[in-house]
């Protein structure tokens, strides 16, 4: 346990906290949109709730399996036109795609009107259980480059997990208020799912070549 305390080890946890609450901001963003279409204020609390719980869990397990993830990495599941693609390749364009689709339409609702008697937010309420869908698919999306950091500044699991489980509790308190500034700040909103599809593009070009994104100097501009 000792090594757990060195000044090394409080060092790169400090700093993996800070990283991966700057990394779910667009993860609190994203979710507090899906949150909006809600009904009710109850069932936005109890999908807050279970975005919490769900994000840790699959975070935690994540980086049990980070090892063996980047392990893979070069090892091609399968080859089209002479490209290799691996698991976290795979996982990559599979994320990007779905974020880039789920951006777009959200953008398509709110520029194509509204029913007014609908929840201020973008096209129909959902249910609570579509809406706890979308936001453990959304965070699944958003985790693997949380993980990833993870894994390239902290050296044990246990420090890894525990940045990981502080950022979630600050997120978690913060995200009712991103959630109305959003709500009360339509612009706001457009902007921030124009950048969410430039992030589901950069993950895409990344999983499909990441040396090309390397080049393109994608992870400089988003």
């Amino acid at each position: 346990m000792e090594h757990l305390f060195t000044s090394e080890s409080i060092i790169s946890f400090v700093i993996l906290v800070i990283l991966e609450v700057v990394l779910g901001i667009d993860n609190v963003i994203f979710v507090s949109i899906i949150m909006n279409r809600l009904p009710t204020a109850k069932a936005q609390k109890s999908a807050r709730r279970i975005w919490m719980i769900t994000g840790i869990l699959s975070r935690s397990i994540l980086l049990w399996g980070l090892g063996w993830l980047l392990s893979q990495k070069g090892n091609s599941i399968f080859t089209i036109a002479g490209k290799g693609f691996d698991l976290a390749s795979l996982v990559m364009l599979a994320g990007g795609l779905f974020l880039i689709y789920k951006s777009v339409m959200e953008i398509h609702h709110k520029l194509e009107g509204e029913d007014p008697n609908l929840k201020a937010g973008s096209g129909k309420p959902l249910t609570l259980s579509k809406a706890i869908f979308q936001i453990m698919l959304i965070d699944a999306v958003f985790s693997f480059d949380s993980i990833i950091t993870a894994g390239g500044t902290a050296k044990h699991v246990e420090i890894m997990i525990a940045a990981v489980v502080i950022a979630m509790f600050i997120m978690f308190t913060f995200s009712p208020k991103i959630s109305a500034f959003i709500h009360k700040h339509p612009t706001l909103k457009m902007l921030a799912l124009s950048f969410l599809v430039m992030i589901g593009l950069s993950l895409v070009i990344e999983g499909w070549d990441a040396e090309k994104a390397h080049d393109l100097h994608l992870k400089n501009y988003i």
